[in-house]
């Protein structure tokens, strides 16, 4: 060791500052225990209370409403977005007719409860038997499957039509001002520049739609639609199991958590190049 080496004191050790413990750590710590103590419960009731007769006799019966519920939002969602796509631009028009008339569909559609809009088409029409005979639609409003699709794709419609205008006023005006001085079409300027700009922004509102379709869609069980609530709410009055409705939850969350994860690969899929 030097003799200047001998005149420098060593450096003390840094402290090691300690955090606090908060009392919002505290109580998320308290609420994830509860949350894992809850699912373990569950867990270990599914598993004491099985019984492989009900599991043979009503599985099938749960996977035949499965399907009819995702039948049912596929159609319901690929049509209320056609339907969308007019509403939209009609609550974009400097007409003022057309726009009080989009303006009107969504303010009724998204202010009244799905229910109160299922009842007034399947028992509303419904007592208009004679006259739909006349014009050949009563095979259409006497069969609760489509009176189901028809209210969820008019409610569906009114939403995505407004996630898709807010989407397209998002674009910047330069971009619509640089097609034009390049001389392209409206068509062309919409299709080709506009509508992917707008399409990425309204990507996630489109699948928290899609997410509240599939768990909106049980009420159509009340309309006797043997969907997947409709299948349960059979089981259930077979069996008075309350694991009849359990099983039906972690169908619905199953659902939800793949379109979920799908949904977000999608998403990364298409904005890679703006992580750049």
């Amino acid at each position: 060791m030097s003799y200047v080496q001998e005149l420098i004191p060593p450096r003390p050790a840094p402290a090691v500052a300690i955090k606090p413990v908060s009392a919002s750590r505290i109580t998320g710590v308290v609420l994830l225990t509860l949350w894992a103590l809850l699912g373990v419960a569950l867990v270990y009731m599914i598993v004491s209370g099985w019984d492989v007769e009900k599991f043979t006799r009503y599985g099938p019966r749960y996977l035949s409403g499965l399907w009819v519920t995702l039948s049912l939002v596929g159609v319901s969602l690929a049509l209320g977005a056609l339907l969308s796509l007019p509403i939209a631009f009609a609550r974009m028009s400097s007409n003022r007719f057309l726009n009080a008339l989009a303006y009107g569909y969504v303010y009724v559609f998204r202010g009244t409860p799905l229910l109160a809009q299922l009842y007034l088409i399947y028992y509303g029409f419904g007592s208009f038997r004679p006259q739909l005979e006349a014009v050949g639609l009563w095979w259409f409003f006497r069969e609760a499957w489509y009176c189901g699709m028809l209210s969820m794709m008019l409610n569906t419609a009114a939403y995505q039509a407004e996630i898709l205008r807010g989407a397209i006023l998002s674009v910047p005006k330069g971009q619509f001002e640089g097609a034009q001085s390049l001389g392209l079409p409206a068509s062309v300027t919409f299709r080709k520049i506009v509508l992917p700009q707008a399409l990425i922004v309204a990507l996630r509102p489109y699948g928290n739609e899609i997410i509240l379709m599939i768990k909106g869609s049980a009420i159509v069980a009340v309309v006797t639609v043997l969907d997947l609530m409709g299948q349960t709410r059979y089981v259930f009055s077979r069996t008075f199991d309350y694991q009849a409705y359990l099983w039906a939850a972690i169908f619905y969350l199953s659902i939800v958590e793949l379109l979920r994860h799908a949904w977000a690969a999608i998403e990364a899929r298409l904005t890679r190049h703006l992580k750049r």
